[in-house]
């Protein structure tokens, strides 16, 4: 039986109708119109599986949805997921968008689970409303250890990691059994290299940031959290956001300079702080400075201030590591100088991009390299690192030497060298 009759027999027999959606994403692409149709005029309770799927163009606004799956799918063109309703959870892990994608006014009921997802394009937002967690961290799935999903487990394939600077580190699809780790461990979030917006937004459940990583303009101006919030972003703008104070499932972390009242109220600007996010380019670095400063006069804040410059190492190249901004080259020679005076602190590399990077004499209790990329000639000789990591998990995650690496003790397990290492 051919689709159409499928859909049409659908119409007025509402037992058909998944059934007839699972045979329309098994289909194709080309097919998917004839169901996206039906998902805006009024077919409700419909879920839909396009895990790994290549979509172009994809057009899912005004739908009603259940729980949809797009783990691993690769999104070309310009996407469209505007005053979409998802009624269950929503996979998005991995998924890979190519084009400007929209999810302006979209409403998840369940949880919105993004974790790993690269957006190249423009990402917004806007309006859209979380009613249970967003999940913007690592890509791992958590399972439990019964769960039948372990069967299909190898099925599972992610698009090529190709992004400028960066290799496959094997890890876009580490399987966890759930409760293994803690949230704020290991991995690598949801990676944004153009403009997103979380504009008005709303977050009636955790908003869950932690490890993502952005490369250009990033505001949640007037957005509502209600739950739990982790999102350390330097350079994010919180104007207007507010937040009720829910510490139900831990305590919340903001960028550096914002600061909400431990009951609840409006996120502003610390006045102990100065504005160093607004001279963060290359054409003023100011900021850099001011952080510099900052840390000796408050060394309270010292260990923010590093992870503010890990964050800004860790945000993506928006092009081949040799033409990287000079503040990028800045930033990082200015954490290498503080490492060798501020003592005690941890750093957060994971999926970072060094370039001829130099840890001699640097001191740390803990460094976190997963996944990170190191380009040009490496130096961690004579360092004072505790427990440096080079991988989430055994050989997932592994950190990448593309040049000479000099540590002058044996390497670290699971590294992969590409050059000499001495």
């Amino acid at each position: 039986m051919d689709l159409v009759t499928l859909l049409e027999q659908a119409e007025s027999d509402p037992a058909r109708r998944q059934p007839a959606a699972d045979a329309v994403c098994a289909a194709g692409p080309d097919a998917l119109r004839l169901l996206t149709d039906r998902l805006r005029a009024g077919w409700e309770g419909i879920s839909v599986d396009l895990c790994g799927a290549t979509l172009v163009d994809a057009d899912f606004s005004g739908c009603h949805l259940a729980a949809v799956a797009f783990a691993d799918t690769r999104f070309h063109g310009t996407t469209r997921f505007e005053h979409a309703t998802f009624a269950g959870e929503a996979t998005f892990q991995r998924a890979l968008f190519a084009g400007d994608a929209t999810f302006a006014g979209a409403r998840f009921d369940g949880d919105a689970a993004f974790g790993r997802t690269r957006f190249r394009g423009r990402a917004d937002f806007t309006g859209a409303h979380f009613a249970g967690m967003a999940w913007f961290g690592r890509g791992a799935e958590t399972w439990w250890d019964d769960d039948e999903a372990w069967d299909t487990v190898e099925e599972i394939a992610p698009a090529p990691w190709d992004e400028p600077g960066e290799a496959d580190p094997d890890w876009p699809v580490a399987v966890l059994v759930e409760d293994y780790q803690d949230w704020e461990e290991g991995g690598d979030g949801a990676r944004f290299t153009a403009d997103v917006t979380f504009r008005d937004a709303t977050f009636a459940g955790p908003a869950w940031f932690y490890n993502a990583r952005f490369a250009a303009a990033t505001t949640f101006a007037g957005a509502h959290f209600a739950g739990r919030c982790h999102l350390d972003h330097p350079t994010a703008d919180l104007t207007g956001a507010d937040w009720t104070g829910n510490t139900e499932d831990g305590a919340s972390g903001w960028p550096l300079g914002w600061t909400a009242p431990p009951e609840g109220g409006e996120v502003t600007f610390d006045p102990g702080v100065p504005p160093f996010a607004r001279h963060l380019t290359d054409a003023d670095p100011a900021g850099l400075a001011m952080l510099a400063q900052l840390g000796e006069d408050r060394p309270d804040l010292r260990q923010r201030i590093v992870t503010t410059l890990c964050a800004l190492l860790r945000a993506p190249l928006r092009s081949q590591v040799r033409s990287d901004p000079p503040l990028r080259r800045r930033t990082q020679r200015l954490l290498e100088d503080r490492l060798r005076h501020w003592p005690g602190l941890h750093l957060h590399l994971s999926g970072a991009v060094l370039v001829d990077a130099d840890f001699t004499g640097c001191e740390a209790d803990y460094a976190e390299f997963c996944g990170a990329q190191f380009h040009g000639t490496t130096r961690f000789a004579g360092n004072r690192i505790k427990r440096p990591s080079f991988s989430l998990d055994g050989p997932l995650g592994h950190a990448t030497f593309h040049g000479d690496a000099v540590f002058g003790t044996p390497p670290p397990d699971h590294a992969v060298f590409l050059g000499t290492v001495t």
